[in-house]
């Protein structure tokens, strides 16, 4: 049952709406319950590549959906309006609607990726930067303290998270020994 109140989990819901679920599941409950707007949407990607979308929006955007055209859900976004709350790794509650000072305050990493804010590593649960930060931050320092953060997205960014990678070692120089004739 979908809930605008139920917990965000990183990686895996908002709303109890799971991310790899088929919008068709959901689809009855939210006619009949939400104000539904549903937009269609092409998007330039390289050749072989999705490129077309859905994106379904609950009560004004307080939940929206995105999914592949085939139905499957992608990710789960909510506004300042939802409220649910995600229990972050410190145990502190995150929200859609927190300032940049309490998110600072409540959490030991962040990072700016294209436009949207990772927390403690979680690549499973971002923040989108409202306009102008989305552009123009390149440093956290960039963003006022007392900016509001009003959507919360969840989705998998794994293939964002920066590969550990082996300090390489410098191989011995082999040197060639001299010829021999005898």
């Amino acid at each position: 049952m979908i809930a605008l109140n139920a917990n965000i989990i990183s990686y895996k819901s908002i709303g109890n709406i799971q991310i790899g679920d088929n919008i068709l599941t959901y689809l009855d409950e939210m006619y009949q319950r939400f104000d539904v707007k549903c937009q269609e949407c092409e998007l330039y990607s390289p050749p072989g590549e999705q490129n077309r979308w859905c994106f379904y929006s609950l009560n004004d955007g307080t939940l929206t959906i995105t999914t592949t055209f085939d139905g499957d859900i992608i990710g789960i976004g909510c506004n300042q309006n939802y409220q649910g709350k995600y229990i972050n790794k410190y145990q502190n509650e995150l929200y859609a609607g927190i300032t940049m000072e309490e998110l600072c305050y409540l959490t030991k990493f962040r990072a700016i990726l294209l436009g949207m804010l990772i927390v403690d590593d979680d690549y499973g649960l971002s923040f989108t930067l409202p306009s102008p930060y989305d552009e123009i931050a390149d440093n956290i320092k960039d963003i006022p303290y007392d900016l509001k953060l009003n959507e919360l997205y969840v989705t998998d960014y794994s293939q964002w998270k920066p590969k550990a990678y082996k300090k390489k070692t410098p191989k011995k120089r082999r040197i060639p020994k001299p010829y021999s004739y005898f």
